[in-house]
């Protein structure tokens, strides 16, 4: 047997002996709040729950991967440094130019401004929408 197979085993029993000991000490006392439906940490506020997904988060994800992208080409220029000299070095400076500027037009357009409706101004309007409803019935 060799060494790497002797390696899988000997980890893939480690962590069954971990998994295992877990079920067995761990205490378990559930109550009706650990299983409530909650999102992130918040329930639900009156009239968000299955409301529409915002445009503005797909926004978000893509000046990440916009960003992301710039760090994954920008990382072989940094590691190959020396060969490239004066013009890799330009051309660095060309791309991270155009993706800045792609980014400071984001926030002059104030794009990346996401409006929370777990404001409190947002909670007192329902909190007002649920009192007059009550008051009608």
């Amino acid at each position: 047997m060799s060494s790497v197979t002797l390696l899988f085993v000997i980890v893939s029993i480690i962590a069954i002996l971990f998994l295992a000991l877990n079920f067995i000490l761990a205490p378990h006392n559930p109550y009706q709040e650990k299983y409530s439906i909650f999102e992130c940490g918040f329930h639900s506020f009156l009239g968000q729950n299955r409301s529409q997904f915002g445009v503005k988060f797909f926004i978000f994800a893509l000046v990440y991967l916009l960003l992301d992208l710039e760090i994954l080409l920008i990382y072989p220029y940094g590691m190959s440094i020396y060969e490239n000299g004066i013009y890799g070095l330009i051309i660095m400076l060309i791309f991270t130019f155009i993706i800045t500027i792609g980014f400071v037009f984001e926030l002059g357009k104030s794009a990346l401004k996401i409006d929370s409706r777990q404001s409190y101004e947002y909670f007192n309007k329902s909190k007002k929408f649920v009192n007059t409803f009550i008051e009608n019935k």
